[in-house]
């Protein structure tokens, strides 16, 4: 009959709820049909009367939990089992009644908004609500359903409000000044203390920043920022002196780093305090005018003299007197002192730049009144150099020239050291020595670079004649003043090669293959063999010869009665030639005076003549006799030496027989077996009768 059924939720009536009426017209009212109903809640929510049709509702339902049922109907015929009408489905749709309050999702709700904004869906009552004044807010919200009607059902919900900080607040100092003390003497980077700026915002936007603004101290000190703390700390930038300035004013500003540019019309966002920093006096050392001293002295400056200065003062404003003293760990030597009232700086020993051309000293000044109050300076002192070194050859020099040698021929290249430094450099001079200007054999020749070469000057040199020559060489700076030295070169004779190369400078060896024969050499060894035997000979007689006994007891050992025969008298000859004459022809010749016997007439002094080196021995020798044979005032006189020594005691005692008593037996040495090896020889001579018999 209808598609659709409707039904009242939460129905509360003691009687099931008539839903409607299924009828067919094929229902003649006899009992014949019969309705069945089947689909969603058939049977157990909905009923149906199978004679009538009739449905009901047998329980309450509720809309909000299933708001439409779909059923199905058919009639059948009792007697046949046929459906007389085809099934047919309809909808039982549940009319909602207001049995349900509206309900919050959360109980309760969490909401921010920024201070100081404007409307929204929960908007602020007050204009210019202030984070600063209170910052939490609850707020009790009701629904109500049918239009808030009388007769709807509502609900409510709590919703938690907090306003969130905007950088709305400059930062403010509590108080407009601040004082700190420093001593002067405190290290660079110090701290003096802090100062804090109050910012009621939160987060970055209480965040702020600390500058100098201006004053006298703004360039001894600084201020930095403590991000955790957010405060100012006072540093000091430069050192301090109370003498000069004791007290310092500043004025410090903090401000916002993060200012909001919303709210620049409510002024600036930052502020100023003064700071004022009192200065300390402290007991300061000793300051010198100087880091370091440099002082430059020659180095023949005599003993005692002053060579520098140095000041030191004290920096209080007591000026207490000082007093200076050489720190004596830096002059091991003493050979600076100074003076200990004004600083002067003088020597105590002689100086010498070749061996120490530096010294490094150090000087301390201290207070008289606080001896803890002392200060160290390096002082430099640099020995300027004097030319008081004369130069020398720089090496001994093996020189040889060639018996075939050519005149002109370079032979040796010498140079020349010097313990000097001229600050010009050095430049040296080589000459002959002035007693022998023109030597015939050699010439020397100054290269003009500090050098000298030796040249040969004649054709030729024998061995046999003069196998070493000595070249005096004179030498000498161009310094003032002025030093020489003569360096003597020793030039031997040697045989070379064509090509110029030594082969022998033995000039022994020459005399012997050049003037002996093989005939003569054994001759001369047959002399010496025939010497030797000789010698022998005359020992073992010697020995054979028998010994009178010198001692008569036995009992008294003493020495025997040695002889010595001394000539007296005779020649002094001792003098009569100068054998260094031999060694150096070149050296002056002098007459000299005995020493030992005043002569009874004081002769002229005789002037030799000098002779040069290339002369021949036996020239040489021929000319000093023929001078001392003619010189009426030559040497030699007479003398006698006598020459005494007693030597240490012996382990046995005294051997001497002078004092032993005379006696007619003959004394017996067999006890000198038992004085040990020393004794052997003695004991095998002296050792009984049958010695004295041989």
């Amino acid at each position: 009959m209808w598609n659709q059924f409707f039904l009242l939720e939460e129905y509360t009536g003691t009687d099931t709820q008539y839903v409607g009426k299924l009828h067919t017209d094929q229902d003649k009212g006899d009992g014949n049909l019969k309705y069945i109903l089947t689909g969603d809640g058939a049977g157990s929510l909905f009923v149906i009367d199978e004679n009538t049709g009739d449905i009901h509702a047998a329980k309450k339902l509720d809309r909000e939990e299933k708001s439409l049922y779909v059923l199905r109907a058919k009639a059948i015929d009792r007697k046949t089992g046929r459906q007389v009408e085809p099934e047919s489905e309809f909808i039982i749709k549940i009319h909602d009644i207001n049995d349900n309050e509206p309900k919050f999702t959360k109980d309760l709700y969490t909401a921010s908004v920024p201070e100081m904004s404007g409307v929204g869906i929960i908007k602020t009552a007050l204009p210019d609500m202030s984070r600063e004044n209170r910052e939490q807010y609850q707020v009790v919200i009701q629904a109500k359903d049918m239009g808030g009607q009388m007769g709807g059902l509502s609900g409510t919900t709590t919703v938690n409000i907090t306003l969130t900080d905007v950088n709305n607040n400059p930062p403010r100092f509590p108080q407009s000044t601040y004082q700190f003390y420093s001593p002067e003497s405190v290290p660079l980077g110090t701290h003096l203390g802090r100062i804090k700026a109050n910012d009621p915002d939160v987060g970055e936007n209480a965040e702020m920043e600390y500058s100098i603004a201006e004053g006298d101290g703004a360039d001894m000190f600084d201020v930095i920022t403590d991000k955790d703390t957010q405060e100012g700390i006072i540093t000091v930038k430069q050192n301090l002196d109370y003498e000069n300035k004791m007290l310092y004013t500043l004025k410090v500003d903090a401000s916002n780093t993060h200012p909001d540019p919303r709210f620049l019309y409510l002024g600036p966002f930052k502020d100023t305090a003064v700071v004022k920093i009192s200065v300390e006096d402290t007991d300061e050392p000793p300051v010198f005018s100087k880091i370091f001293y440099l002082i430059e002295v020659d180095e023949d400056v005599k003993e005692g003299s002053i060579i520098g200065q140095v000041t030191a003062y004290d920096p209080d404003a007591m000026n207490n007197l000082i007093k200076y003293s050489v720190d004596r760990h830096s002059d091991m030597d003493r050979i600076f002192s100074i003076h200990s009232e004004n600083g002067s700086i003088f020597t105590l020993k002689p100086l010498d730049r070749e061996s120490t051309p530096w010294h490094n000293i150090t000087i301390t000044a201290t207070e008289i009144n606080n001896s803890k109050q002392s200060s160290r300076i390096p002082v430099f002192i640099r020995i300027l150099d004097i030319n008081d070194h004369a130069p020398e050859l720089a090496m001994y020099y093996e020189t040889f020239v060639c018996e075939n040698a050519k005149p002109g021929q370079l032979i040796q290249t010498v140079s020349v050291m010097d313990k000097d430094d001229p600050p010009r450099g050095h430049k040296f001079f080589f000459e002959p020595v002035p007693e022998f200007p023109l030597n015939p054999n050699f010439t020397i020749v100054d290269n003009k670079d500090n050098t000298a070469g030796i040249m040969t000057r004649k054709d030729g040199y024998s061995r046999n004649k003069m196998s070493t020559y000595l070249l005096p060489i004179l030498i000498f700076d161009n310094d003032y003043p002025i030093q020489s030295s003569t360096g003597t070169l020793t030039i031997r004779v040697c045989a070379c090669d064509n090509q110029g190369n030594m082969q022998s400078c033995n000039a022994e060896a020459l005399v012997l293959s050049a003037g002996l024969s093989t005939g003569a050499l054994i001759a001369i060894l047959l002399c010496v063999v025939i010497l030797l035997v000789l010698v022998v000979l005359f020992a073992a007689l010697k020995r054979q010869r028998k010994k009178e006994p010198l001692i008569i007891s036995k009992d008294d050992v003493r020495d025997n009665i040695v002889t010595y025969n001394d000539e007296g008298g005779g020649e002094e000859d001792t003098q009569a030639f100068d054998i260094g004459t031999l060694r150096n022809p070149e050296a002056r010749e002098d007459s000299k005076f005995r020493r030992d016997v005043m002569p009874e007439t004081i002769f002229q002094i005789r002037r030799t003549v000098p002779l040069w080196e290339n002369i021949d021995v036996q020239d040489f020798i021929h000319r000093r006799l023929k001078e001392n044979d003619s010189d009426p005032s030559a040497p030699p006189y007479d003398s006698l030496a006598t020459y005494a020594y007693e030597g240490n005691d012996s382990i046995a005692d005294s051997l001497s027989s002078l004092e032993s008593p005379t006696v007619d037996c003959n004394q017996d040495y067999g006890y000198l077996s038992d004085w040990g090896p020393r004794f052997k020889k003695l004991a095998d001579m002296y050792g009984g009768d049958d010695s004295d018999r041989d």
